[in-house]
């Protein structure tokens, strides 16, 4: 399979012409990274999308790869002297992993097999006489292979002997492999039992101590699930057809009458199915069933970072990071507007009144000191505390207070680009800078932290880490480059997800802006040491320079259509900044007139879109969320109660929503909507806010059903006003008439009267 094969195969597969494969393939093999081929070089792909190029990238490695395997097993099969014109054809001809894997197998050099021993004891020939099943007497024939100095001590030793060689010659078979593999593969039943004495132990895969479902349809969260059940030895899994199907094709294949002759091979059959293609069979369905499964979770994983990472930014404000906890105390950092640590504090709110008076004292001060517009609470141990504490410090003027979701803060300030970026700083330090920056750009903070330790995956830890690396790796990529990278105020880490760049770049173009000050012009990048031509190319059109010599610096017209912009503003009398700033100038732009052989219409309405809205951020408005006062614990849930919540993490069979009570609950998939729905992506978005209603909350097992129903309340209320409540202590409590719980901050003030 030649190149020109693979591009005519993608084009086809893809739907899309050959000149736009081979179009991304010559752009891939030059270094192009798929952002800066999707939006800069659309002439040439005929405007394929990101996802586009991304699907002949990855359809083309895995082409390479099984060109990569004919050429092995071809010089195998011709190092061992089985190479004809016939079987090179065959190879070749493969056009998937499996078949020709089928095709290599009755070659491919094997460990002493139970056929390779019989043949050593010299009983081919008699296997061979009794497969042809011309209505031999197997036992007279077996008689003449008797030889006790080859360990063939009787009849039945014979005929075992061939019958083991003629299982093999089955199984090698790649008409019965085929066959057998589409049984498998429409036919096959999962069914997982728990392993014995592991039902205390395993008891959260209780679930499927005792399951069965057609392998075919099975979703990919329950594959996963019950692998690592396996895995974790709690579970015994089994995939296979039923067994009497599966003997018939076998035998419908290589028995051909009734005769003695064919009564052993019909044995042989009924022997290969269980020794060897069940189990080759079923190895091959677990990998496909994993893969899938591995697909769709990696898929879902993907987007739901794609959502994190595109949440609204606070944007450039003052703010004041909180890192909660009890017993040590509250970590706080004063940031300036670019994100600056200007203070780093503790206090201790949660002592006592007494002590919670003074912090708040502390708190207020440095607000006002800092001039703080914003206060970054985190959502974990003693997050709502914290926040019912910030809210009763008696401010000199309004400071809004917001919770930030802190996965993966304490790994950032443990890692080494926050050690780099703070080496005279502790992790707690680190850990609230990271809180108070999530806030005012989610994106730039959240590229230093492994995507897997955000927090919104679904069974990450147990699909193929290459895929699941190579496709967050994308979506971070194409996220950054999408949005656009202040080149003054960017970290390294950031840099280094902009097309064109690696960590060796990004830190020098830091160095250089430490060295020599802000950035004013993206031609200074090619004075940053090792950034030569090709990396500008790749780069320059996703890095901004606001205020620059250039106004377009600011823009994603990129460096090398300046000069159509020029022209425009030429043809028009005027200056590129009256174009920016005036649409009357701009809807006189016709952009038909600077069509060449190299610059299409994609190219020319892209630079008009831009000019109309320059650098413009495509990620939405930054709304505050608030979480219900008085609901800090899941003790305080009840059944009916409608809450607001905000989506942390997208699964295929539901969506697990933060009601502010330090567990999420989760909307399955089934009380998503009051109609059905296939897929929980259609519904919600990861950091969407919405409200919910609770079902049920099961405290020993910290799990919380959550509904987003229309109906849910009003069932909820009376599923909650039927249900008796659930007590060990019969003593009955009196209730506050208040809607929040005791704050020892809040007393306080109200005793001093200062609130």
């Amino acid at each position: 399979m030649n190149n020109d094969t693979f591009i005519s195969r993608i084009a086809e597969e893809q739907n899309i012409t050959a000149n736009q494969v081979q179009a991304v393939a010559s752009l891939l093999s030059e270094g192009a990274t798929i952002p800066f081929i999707a939006r800069y070089r659309k002439e040439a792909t005929g405007s394929l999308d990101e996802v586009a190029v991304m699907a002949v990238r990855d359809r083309l490695n895995q082409l390479m790869e099984l060109k990569e395997r004919k050429e092995t097993i071809l010089k195998s099969l011709e190092k061992h002297g089985h190479l004809t014109d016939e079987l090179q054809e065959k190879v070749l001809a493969a056009e998937a992993m499996a078949v020709l894997e089928d095709i290599y197998l009755p070659y491919k050099p094997k460990r002493r097999t139970r056929a390779i021993i019989a043949k050593e004891k010299g009983l081919e020939p008699l296997a061979l006489i009794i497969f042809e099943q011309k209505g031999v007497n197997p036992v007279k024939e077996a008689k003449s292979f008797i030889d006790s100095e080859k360990g063939v001590e009787s009849v039945e030793d014979a005929l075992a002997g061939a019958r083991d060689i003629i299982a093999e010659i089955i199984n090698e078979n790649d008409k019965a492999r085929a066959r057998l593999r589409n049984l498998f593969f429409t036919k096959a039943v999962i069914k997982s039992r728990v392993a014995s004495g592991m039902e205390e132990k395993g008891a959260k895969f209780r679930d499927y101590f005792d399951w069965e479902e057609a392998v075919a349809g099975l979703p990919s969260h329950r594959m996963l699930a019950m692998r690592r059940g396996e895995s974790e030895d709690f579970l015994n899994l089994d995939i296979l057809p039923d067994e009497e199907e599966a003997t018939a094709i076998l035998e419908n294949l290589f028995v051909k009458g009734g005769g003695d002759d064919c009564t052993q091979v019909k044995l042989a059959v009924k022997d290969c199915y269980k020794r060897l293609l069940s189990r080759s069979m079923e190895t091959e369905i677990r990998l496909h069933a994993k893969e899938k499964a591995e697909t769709v979770a990696i898929k879902v994983f993907a987007e739901n970072l794609r959502q994190l990472l595109l949440s609204p930014p606070l944007g450039a404000k003052r703010v004041m990071g909180i890192d909660p906890g009890f017993r040590t105390g509250c970590k706080l950092v004063c940031l300036d507007r670019q994100g600056k640590l200007l203070h780093y504090d503790t206090v201790y709110p949660h002592m006592s009144e007494k002590k919670a008076l003074a912090e708040s004292g502390k708190i207020k001060s440095l607000c006002e000191k800092f001039d703080i517009e914003i206060i970054a609470v985190g959502n974990g141990t003693a997050g709502r505390e914290t926040e019912a504490f910030i809210k009763a410090v008696p401010f000199s003027k309004p400071v809004q207070i917001i919770m930030v979701n802190e996965s993966g803060a304490s790994i950032y300030s443990a890692s080494e680009a926050a050690r780099e970026e703070f080496p005279n700083h502790d992790l707690t330090v680190r850990g609230a800078v990271s809180i108070g920056r999530r806030l005012m750009d989610p994106l730039a903070e959240l590229v230093k932290i492994d995507p897997k330790s955000i927090g919104v995956g679904q069974y990450q830890h147990d699909v193929d880490q290459k895929a699941l690396k190579q496709a967050l790796d994308d979506v971070v990529m194409s996220c950054v480059n999408g949005v656009g990278v202040d080149l003054n105020r960017a970290s390294a880490q950031l840099l280094t997800y902009v097309s064109g760049m690696n960590a060796g770049l990004a830190k020098n173009i830091v160095a250089y802006r430490e060295d020599n000050g802000p950035f004013t012009s993206r031609k200074q990048l090619t004075k940053v040491p090792r950034l030569g031509t090709k990396a500008f190319e790749q780069s320059a059109g996703f890095l901004r320079i606001h205020d620059g010599e250039n106004p377009l610096d600011a823009s994603a017209v990129h460096p090398e259509s300046y000069y159509l912009v020029d022209a425009m503003a030429k043809d028009l009398d005027t200056e590129v900044v009256d174009i920016l700033k005036k649409p009357e100038i701009r809807d006189q732009i016709d952009v038909t007139k600077y069509v060449t052989d190299s610059v299409g219409l994609p190219t020319l309405n892209d630079i008009l879109d831009e000019l109309a809205k320059p650098g413009r951020d495509p990620r939405e408005k930054f709304e505050a969320f608030a979480f219900a006062d008085g609901i800090e614990k899941m003790e305080d849930l009840r059944s009916g109660m409608k809450l607001p919540g905000i989506v942390t993490n997208i699964t295929a069979f539901g969506a697990f929503v933060d009601i502010g009570v330090h567990q999420d609950g989760l909307v399955h998939i089934s009380q998503m909507a009051d109609k059905f729905i296939k897929n929980p992506a259609d519904i919600v978005k990861v950091q969407q806010k919405v409200s919910v209603t609770v079902l049920e909350v099961d405290i020993a097992r910290e799990r919380i059903s959550l509904s987003m129903k229309s109906q849910a309340e009003k069932s909820g209320l009376k599923k909650a006003q039927n249900r008796k409540p659930k007590s060990k202590n019969k003593t009955k409590k009196k209730v506050s008439s208040r809607n929040t719980p005791f704050n020892p901050l809040a007393e306080a003030l109200i005793k001093s009267g200062l609130k």
